[in-house]
């Protein structure tokens, strides 16, 4: 089955999530119920077993988690050219900065458990937990400019980061996880990613979209051209196309998922432009349902 065919499903649950949101009425406090419960719950509850469950070998890793951060920091510095390139209201591009470079972790695992079962989702799972800090930092030290925001208790209270960090610790421990733990949050962690594709779907919004188009498509191709190309690029550097097919997948899918639904909670928690996030949103993730596949095929071509 091409790669194309294997991402439907997830797409078609966006998609449902968008019609659900546009003619259920259930209400903008209903999503925002289930956004939280999907992200402090369900969502560490999959990372933490996906990678509690796998036999780490670091050595093997630490290319993969180089070209992560590698790539991740490529597309913020471009993400920081834009403010010179792109004519910008301040507070706009410090809203919209961060979703150049973010990524949507729901979309990211679900296609992972596709491509390579829970060994896929491990992997990703590690480089999410890498890549969440620097992105974190990024994106609140600029909409904090101007406002009291304590970043290290931003990263300390990140759900994501803990769940990788306790999943490490217990596959390192050797310790098995008992039956009847491992069956639920099995079971939360399968709910989390139905869930999570509902939510993104839920959020897309074209409203008023084209105001704000030159910077919504510069980020947008920072995110998926720009660092799709970087990640392959540094990935046969470090030969992981050669030592490791699923670290080498995994690492041009994190680079080719488009940005995350959260920057939106993010940048309205913190006084920001929510409207360009919103929209850069939805554009992001209609065209990484494109991009996602062109450039898993490209991968796999070179």
């Amino acid at each position: 089955m091409s790669i194309a065919l294997l991402l439907i499903p997830d797409f078609l649950l966006i998609l449902f999530g968008f019609l659900l949101n546009r003619f259920a009425n259930w209400g903008r406090d209903f999503w925002a119920g289930l956004e939280k419960l999907i992200y402090y719950v369900l969502f560490p509850a999959l990372l933490f077993n996906s990678i509690a469950s796998q036999k780490f070998d670091f050595v093997a890793a630490t290319p993969a988690l180089k070209t992560t951060l590698i790539t991740v920091t490529v597309g913020m510095l471009a993400a920081l050219a834009g403010k010179w390139l792109i004519k910008a209201e301040p507070k706009a591009f410090a809203s919209s900065f961060q979703t150049a470079f973010r990524f949507n972790a729901y979309i990211g695992l679900a296609i992972a458990g596709r491509l390579h079962g829970e060994a896929g989702i491990a992997a990703i799972g590690i480089m999410i937990g890498v890549a969440v800090p620097l992105c974190n930092i990024a994106a609140v030290s600029m909409l904090a400019r101007g406002t009291n925001v304590n970043i290290a208790k931003e990263l300390i209270q990140n759900p994501l980061i803990l769940a990788t960090v306790a999943g490490v610790a217990y596959s390192l421990s050797g310790l098995p996880l008992p039956d009847v733990v491992q069956m639920l949050i099995s079971r939360m962690g399968a709910a989390s990613l139905a869930c999570g594709l509902l939510t993104v779907g839920a959020a897309l919004t074209f409203h008023n979209a084209l105001d704000n188009a030159p910077l919504i498509t510069y980020n947008t191709a920072v995110k998926l051209v720009i660092m799709p190309i970087t990640a392959i690029a540094v990935a046969r550097y470090f030969s992981l196309h050669i030592e490791s097919r699923v670290y080498y997948d995994m690492v041009i899918l994190f680079s080719a998922i488009p940005t995350a639904a959260s920057a939106y909670v993010l940048a309205i928690r913190m006084g920001g432009n929510g409207v360009i996030v919103a929209q850069s949103i939805t554009v992001s993730t209609l065209m990484g349902m494109l991009s996602i596949p062109l450039w898993l095929i490209v991968a796999q071509m070179l």
